[in-house]
């Protein structure tokens, strides 16, 4: 599987998962420039929620959470001023969430941390 192909599975197991806790997906694979794009954009309750989907076959290399780095949280951001301020053009109380995949076995564990940074 490439990286592509795992990305997808990544982020269908993931909408499937926030479906069941609730979320609605308003928008995926959000793109405000080359190197800002949030993978998953729902709405959760009265938040707005920008999430990012990290999915692992192996922990050798870290968690998916640990991949979130500053860099990445600021390129996140980023691309959610982008959003706010090209789609949603209204004060909206905003989150951001990390979802972590991991797949060792047959069963991937979920991981939803809210508020993340």
């Amino acid at each position: 599987m490439n990286k592509r192909e795992k990305g997808f599975l990544g982020e269908s197991i993931a909408q499937k998962y926030l479906k069941k806790q609730g979320y609605k997906i308003v928008e995926t694979n959000y793109h405000a420039s080359k190197f800002a794009e949030i993978d998953i954009i729902a709405k959760h309750k009265d938040y707005l929620v920008f999430i990012e989907v990290k999915m692992r076959f192996s922990t050798v290399k870290g968690y998916g959470r640990e991949a979130v780095t500053v860099k990445k949280q600021q390129n996140i951001r980023f691309a959610a001023q982008h959003y706010l301020i090209y789609k949603i053009k209204q004060d909206v109380p905003v989150r951001f969430d990390v979802l972590e995949i991991t797949s060792l076995g047959d069963v991937p564990e979920i991981q939803l941390i809210q508020n993340a940074f």
